[in-house]
């Protein structure tokens, strides 16, 4: 199972690949949620994994996805290279000086400016205040473009029933 969410409004390393600052306006967020999504979770089967099905299975459930770019943030990846196998690019890990509360939701697209709002959870800080994923991006704009074309052609029905991830 692959599990697509709505990305965070900033990342560091996705504004450094897209060459952006860390502000964001109204515009730009609605822009980005239809260019951008996250792939948050990937769930295999244990009888499944090691067999290498799982990086090819990934790889179409992100070419089925109908956003032109995909994002991932991955602990794993400073020993696995599992989603490099399925097609992302490796942007680079995540370090952060300071390990406050504060600093750590900045990672995850927290807001800098708000003591309060933006933060993540203090449980979800204490699990992962160590931790520096590791940041991919899965360039699928040709099957994005194909999809919606697809869409618009049937007048938003597809028939990919028997294709869905």
């Amino acid at each position: 199972m692959c599990v697509f969410v709505s990305p965070p409004i900033s990342l560091t390393l996705r504004n450094r690949f897209f060459d952006r600052s860390g502000r964001w306006e109204r515009t730009s967020i609605r822009t980005m949620n239809r260019q951008l999504v996250m792939l948050s979770r990937v769930v295999v089967h244990p009888t499944y994994r090691g067999a290498g099905v799982a990086a090819k299975f990934v790889r179409r459930s992100c070419e089925l996805c109908p956003f032109p770019w995909i994002e991932t943030l991955a602990q794993m990846g400073h020993i696995n290279p599992f989603f490099e196998r399925a097609g992302f690019a490796r942007v680079g890990s995540t370090r952060s000086q300071r390990r406050s509360r504060t600093a750590h939701s900045a990672i995850y697209g927290g807001n800098r400016q708000s003591a309060s709002r933006g933060l993540v959870s203090e449980e979800t800080y204490q699990k992962s205040r160590y931790a520096e994923p590791v940041y991919y991006i899965f360039d699928n704009r040709e099957a994005a473009k194909k999809i919606r074309q697809a869409d618009t052609q049937s007048g938003g029905r597809t028939g990919r029933s028997d294709e869905r991830a």
